[in-house]
């Protein structure tokens, strides 16, 4: 549900009692992993996805229902052979949805706590009890980057000790999903699945050059949910006015920002500058730096130059064997955004572990990995 939380944020400002439903699980071909969510209020207003079509109507109705009853249930949606446009996933997979009203102390408390710190950019993770004994399906605990939580999922306090934990590990992971609690670690007869939520601030894209490319990409970057950086040591190019999609414009020398700047290992070092001078010190930082990405735009001569010229700045084989150059998949790109749209595709591909062959006539998976997918940009 924290996929929704700039909006049901201003839905609990405005005092709405709504229902929230969340994916817990997937299996085979779903098109949406844990923690899509669909919200709706008692006026019917919808909000969100959980299956991109497939089951929203049913799982619609179930948020009514558990705005009548106050109870949360757990609900499994599939692919039937017998009917496949019936309720049903009809790409083939199969989900399981945790439906929970918001509309009565004390979840209310901790399920608002939890979406103001991700509607406001906190790192926080909603762990919810998704499978367990009769009582305690739905309930919330807020787990705070500290370590620090809120809430009561059972009556004994270990219980709530062991979620946080493992809550809190998912959280350090920017990972959303599911954690099992065995019974002699939980105090809880029979264990417990929780399904994690994990908020974190957004993923880095810092892109190096300000070239018309760069703009581009900026606007590519903030699409697939980035904060983006372009940096540029020459004032002249890199400016508010040219680059209004970047959060933020840098002046400054390439490499000596990337060593003063912070990063991590979901971090995307996109480097469109294509001049020695620039490229040589900042590839040698980047290229030994746990970032997720890191690519450079240049003709292939170009990119030979580049890969000697770092060889003889003492730039490793297998150092080398990460960079992604000429940066980008051939799609015959011509112009700024047809190029932008190139190398971001690299960029999901690289970061869902897709091929980048097309779909048709192929036999890769369609949806790759669902269940342990990163959570906000993860």
């Amino acid at each position: 549900m924290l996929d929704l939380a700039e909006e049901l944020d201003r839905w609990i400002e405005e005092g709405r009692e709504f229902a929230v439903a969340t994916v817990v699980s997937v299996g085979g071909s779903a098109p949406r992993g844990p923690g899509a969510a669909l919200a709706v209020d008692g006026a019917g207003t919808v909000i969100g996805s959980v299956s991109g079509g497939c089951v929203e109507g049913a799982v619609y109705e179930l948020c009514l229902e558990a705005l009548r009853t106050g109870e949360s249930v757990v609900e499994r949606f599939g692919y039937s052979d017998e009917d496949a446009f019936a309720v049903g996933l009809t790409c083939g997979g199969t989900i399981e949805v945790l439906v929970t009203p918001v509309s009565g102390q004390p979840a209310r408390t901790i399920l608002a706590a939890a979406v103001a710190a991700a509607a406001q950019g906190r790192p926080a993770a909603l762990a919810r009890v998704a499978r367990g004994p009769a009582g305690l399906l739905g309930r919330a605990l807020l787990v705070r980057h500290d370590g620090t939580h809120e809430g009561v999922l059972g009556s004994h306090p270990e219980l709530d000790r062991t979620a946080a934990a493992e809550a809190r590990a998912l959280l350090e992971a920017g990972r959303t999903g599911t954690v099992e609690i065995s019974p002699d670690g939980s105090h809880c007869p029979g264990g417990l699945t929780l399904l994690v939520e994990s908020n974190v601030p957004p993923p880095r894209m810092i892109v190096f050059g300000a070239v018309d490319f760069a703009s581009a990409l900026a606007r590519a970057g903030k699409f697939l949910g980035y904060h983006v950086t372009v940096c540029d040591a020459r004032p002249v190019f890199a400016t508010r006015a040219r680059f209004p999609d970047a959060d933020e414009v840098v002046v400054d020398w390439p490499h000596r920002y990337l060593r003063r700047t912070g990063t991590d290992a979901r971090t995307v070092l996109c480097v469109l500058t294509h001049d020695a001078k620039f490229d040589v010190p900042l590839l040698k930082l980047a290229l030994g730096m746990p970032v997720a990405f890191v690519g450079a735009m240049g003709s292939r001569r170009t990119h030979e130059d580049r890969n000697r010229r770092l060889r003889a700045e003492g730039v490793s084989a297998r150092e080398l064997a990460k960079l992604r150059s000429p940066i980008g998949l051939d799609l015959g790109a011509r112009t700024p955004e047809e190029t932008a749209l190139s190398i971001a595709a690299e960029i999901v591909a690289a970061r869902r572990g897709g091929t980048g062959v097309p779909l048709t006539g192929s036999r890769t998976p369609i949806h790759r990995d669902l269940q342990t997918a990163g959570a906000t940009g993860g």
